[in-house]
């Protein structure tokens, strides 16, 4: 399949027109014999992609002393404690810092009190905060979400998934869109035979079937 993979990631490069921005490229996934309407067959994964999506992916930390003066050497922005309150009074500001973040982390004792506050506002966009373990260092776990996307159907059959830019060596994005397929197939009752099609596209390019067998 991996070369099925390269050549449908040629093609879409090729046939897709100079844009003057980075395109990503992404692969459209289409579901069969899936019944999404019941939660717990929805898609909701998170993948590590071997080589990164090719962009600057942003994380923030909820965090106080030791562990938030760690998180300002890796994280984009670090929000202490104080702000929680204030950022959940200030709805317009919640939304544009959930907008421009990809990612949050939060230390445990602050997951509640987030959720409380903030949950509204971060949980429809599946964006509440993962716990970083009392004592922990944020920066292995920042360094790896900056290395991951999120894989969600919600009640579509249909969903995309990104998995690099148009920029980036085509080896490395065909071993980005395998890792993404090798965790569907695991997550889907019957694997492959759960998936109808897969397509792959640059943003505004024309899409590619890629040919899973």
């Amino acid at each position: 399949m991996h070369d099925n993979i390269i050549s449908a990631v040629k093609e879409a490069i090729e046939k897709s027109k100079e844009r003057k921005f980075l395109e990503s490229v992404d692969l459209a996934i289409n579901l069969k014999d899936v019944d999404l309407s019941i939660p717990k067959n929805r898609i909701s994964e998170e993948v590590i992609l071997p080589h990164g999506r090719g962009k600057e992916i942003k994380v923030c930390v909820f965090a106080t002393g030791e562990t938030a003066l760690k998180a300002k050497d890796c994280a984009d922005m670090v929000i202490p404690p104080e702000e929680i309150d204030k950022l959940a009074e200030d709805k317009r500001r919640a939304r544009k810092i959930a907008n421009e973040y990809d990612f949050f982390l939060a230390e445990a004792p602050l997951m509640a009190r987030i959720g409380k506050s903030l949950g509204i506002i971060l949980g429809p966009r599946g964006k509440m905060p993962k716990p970083i373990p009392p004592g922990g260092d944020p920066c292995p776990m920042v360094k790896n979400l900056k290395k991951t996307v999120r894989m969600r159907s919600r009640d579509k059959r249909t969903f995309h998934v990104p998995v690099g830019t148009k920029n980036m060596d085509v080896e490395k994005i065909a071993d980005n869109i395998e890792e993404v397929l090798k965790r569907l197939e695991h997550k889907l009752e019957r694997g492959y035979q759960n998936i109808e099609s897969v397509y792959v596209k640059t943003t505004m390019g024309p899409a590619v079937k890629i040919k899973l067998r």
